[in-house]
């Protein structure tokens, strides 16, 4: 409908990937077409304390001290702001450019699948520039590939013991953050806080548990767990001293790292049944020895992840499944698939049924990057200073780009995100600008 709206030629291939053209300014019809490309889809997490329902709400965004935030959810800027630049190129009739497609690929965040289907032959141009990166002044030549690993631990209902007490434990108010991005950074994961505290409390009490819900995307560090917890009645107010402690020593070990921390409890009704002994063991001893972080850091990049892990989420499925999520990525296809491993072998050891995503492909770098120099050389102009060139530990769809059109070449560049696939998701609006020159300024220059 935009295209329509602007007299430009679009197409729509089967899975939903748009693809809108816009010719070269007079006089540069012979210049390299240029492939502008990002993703459609954004990451939908909230606060456990937001209504909101994103298939039908409007993003409450609001203006805070520079930067533009969303009120209690994600905002959409990754990657709603690469859309943002390519509809002002698509309609400004003031910049110099070659020929252009604008790619808009779908279904990013979920699992790649828009540019997993991209098919030889949609697109013409032989340069890409990825507008889904988020640290403005940084140019990225490579990124991560990655691979999700499920396990599934089956349970026996149980009646609920006659006499019990249940009280429902909250780990809240983490960061989170993006699984690539932020793995590095010593953020807490609230399923494996959470945990720890059953792990100690299953020794001191005759405890049991009902649900257990921690953490919800794949590609998010998880910011929020809660379990439902039974114990004798004679055991409720030992268990909440215990709980109350065991809080403390969490605000203490997260006081610089996880500054908005909170461990909550309350009394509630007694559940239909808990879950039986035998299975609540393999649990909180999986959860416990489930890597999660950083596993390896880069021997070519100095100061970047090469692999890691992420303990993304633990759900009680139906009426007697309990699903473990994690995912992970290294920019070495040979060390992602180890890491896959390692969780698998976690995970079998601990009597869990074990499957895997395809998977999708690393962007090695290209440090001789035709268009990365150019980009470079345009940053320099544009602000007196030298742009980091790198690879970026997050995934990007570049990869998946190469193994259909190997001779792309790519540069991905942004403004300032921060937050990302969490509710404290922000982009700042000064970064914001210099973004925008620099992009029209690569234009400029791909001749």
């Amino acid at each position: 409908d935009f295209a329509q709206t602007h007299n430009l030629k679009a197409r729509r291939d089967e899975i939903g990937n748009v693809l809108i053209y816009k010719p070269a300014t007079p006089g540069r019809e012979n210049d390299p077409v240029v492939i502008l490309q990002s993703h459609m889809d954004m990451v939908c997490e909230k606060n456990n304390d937001t209504v909101h329902d994103f298939e039908q709400d409007s993003i409450k965004a609001f203006v805070d001290d520079g930067w533009v935030r969303a009120k209690g959810t994600t905002l959409g800027s990754d990657d709603g702001i690469g859309i943002a630049a390519q509809m002002a190129v698509l309609t400004s009739a003031d910049l110099s450019h070659g020929p252009l497609e604008c790619l808009i690929t779908v279904d990013e965040e979920s699992g790649l699948s828009g540019a997993f289907a991209l098919q030889p032959g949609f697109l013409s141009g032989n340069v890409l520039l990825n507008l889904d990166s988020e640290d403005e002044g940084e140019l990225f030549i490579g990124c991560a590939g990655g691979i999700d690993t499920v396990g599934t631990l089956k349970y026996t209902p149980e009646a609920i013991p006659a006499g019990s007490f249940a009280a429902k434990l909250e780990v809240k108010g983490l960061l989170g953050g993006h699984s690539g991005d932020d793995i590095h950074k010593n953020r807490g994961n609230a399923n494996k806080i959470l945990n720890r505290f059953l792990m100690d409390a299953s020794k001191l009490f005759d405890l049991r548990i009902a649900d257990f819900n921690g953490g919800n995307l794949r590609n998010a560090i998880a910011r929020e767990a809660s379990v439902v917890v039974i114990v004798p009645h004679s055991q409720k107010e030992s268990l909440i001293v215990e709980w109350n402690v065991f809080a403390s020593e969490m605000e203490f070990e997260y006081e610089f790292a996880e500054p908005k921390l909170k461990m909550v409890h309350q009394s509630v009704a007694l559940p239909e049944f808990v879950i039986d002994m035998d299975t609540q063991g393999r649990l909180m001893k999986l959860i416990a020895a489930c890597p999660h972080g950083v596993l390896e850091m880069s021997s070519r990049m100095a100061g970047m992840v090469e692999t890691s892990t992420n303990l993304a989420s633990v759900k009680f499925k139906g009426t007697n499944e309990i699903v473990l999520t994690t995912s992970q990525r290294s920019e070495i296809d040979s060390r992602k698939f180890m890491a896959a491993e390692m969780v698998e072998s976690v995970m079998l050891l601990a009597g869990a049924s074990v499957e895997h995503s395809d998977g999708y492909p690393g962007w090695t770098p290209n440090p001789d990057s035709a268009v990365a120099k150019i980009a470079a050389e345009a940053y320099k102009k544009l602000f007196g200073n030298d742009a980091l060139v790198k690879s970026i530990h997050a995934g990007l769809e570049c990869g998946l780009f190469l193994e259909k059109y190997p001779d792309l070449d790519m540069v991905s560049f942004g403004p300032t995100i921060r937050g990302a696939h969490s509710p404290d998701e922000r982009i700042n609006i000064e970064t914001v600008d210099k973004f925008w020159k620099l992009l029209v300024e690569v234009l400029e220059n791909i001749r």
